[in-house]
């Protein structure tokens, strides 16, 4: 791929897309605000590529520099229209209304989905400083390393390299009882043993997350995150001590497991994702 040069071009969108919140909401953990070319912004790699500048003005324009364009509008979701993914929630959901218009400019990320479940399986019982932390460990570590204004950016190791590390290494990292897990899960993908690309193209939410949940240490929303924020499953809906604390109190949800599962996702619908990401960062922020 092309590095990027210095210019600036402009990312088109529609409707409603705070870069900050959309990074700050707790689906994407690396990266990091600098200036380039004296241009206040983020930057982080996008796969296995070189990283992307992204900036986003007052006037709500976002910038991202030659020729990373397609790549940025896909990768932050603007590519499609968030008023469409609105349409499709329930109408009278005062609750959800609220949540939206608290943060109404997050995106859903589509991030390559052996990072996103790797990044994840790391994630149990973890603050997001510390997930972070996690990620970009293991980055420096064994990820292949970018160049990009002054400093170093890696991207997210592969399975192969992951595997080849060993549980001792990762350990090493930070991260404790999650290494095994991670290892194994490397370990299964990198020899074949399991098929990532074809859970990335199955189209149906329970097919695909049975698939996962065969992975040592993945539980339901760990192949939740996963399928949502990798794998572009927008009727997946994460549940965590947040959002069962907001469906709990708010919506006076005394179901649990499996059953408050299902009554999430049949009553968010097709873009259950999305309420889950509004419900989550205004938990987070206000309760």
């Amino acid at each position: 791929m092309a590095t990027p040069t210095g210019t600036l071009v402009v990312v088109p969108f529609e409707g409603d897309f705070s870069l900050r919140d959309t990074l700050k909401s707790g689906q994407i953990f690396h990266w990091e605000e600098i200036a380039f070319g004296g241009v206040e912004g983020y930057a982080g790699c996008i796969g296995d590529g070189p990283p992307a500048f992204v900036t986003q003005g007052e006037s709500g324009v976002v910038r991202t520099l030659a020729p990373d364009g397609e790549r940025v509008a896909r990768y932050f979701g603007l590519d499609h229209s968030a008023a469409s993914v609105r349409a499709a929630f329930p109408d009278k959901d005062l609750i959800l209304a609220d949540a939206i218009a608290f943060c109404s400019g997050i995106r859903v990320a589509r991030q390559p989905l052996w990072e996103c479940l790797a990044t994840f399986i790391t994630s149990s019982l973890k603050q997001v400083s510390h997930i972070r932390a996690m990620s970009l460990t293991l980055r420096s570590r064994f990820g292949e390393r970018h160049a990009f204004a002054g400093r170093d950016f890696h991207a997210y190791p592969t399975p192969e390299a992951l595997a080849s590390a060993g549980e001792a290494a990762l350990r090493e990292c930070g991260l404790g009882y999650r290494a095994k897990s991670l290892h194994l899960a490397a370990s299964a993908i990198a020899s074949g043993a399991f098929d990532l690309a074809a859970v990335e193209a199955e189209p149906s939410l329970a097919r695909a997350r049975e698939q996962l949940l065969t992975l040592h240490g993945v539980g339901d929303k760990i192949a939740n995150c996963a399928l949502l924020f990798g794998a572009g499953h927008w009727d997946a809906f994460p549940i965590d001590v947040w959002i069962e604390r907001i469906l709990r109190d708010l919506y006076r949800k005394r179901l649990k497991g499996a059953k408050l599962q299902a009554w999430a996702e049949k009553h968010f619908g097709p873009h259950a994702g999305y309420a889950q990401q509004y419900l989550f960062h205004f938990a987070r922020k206000t309760l």
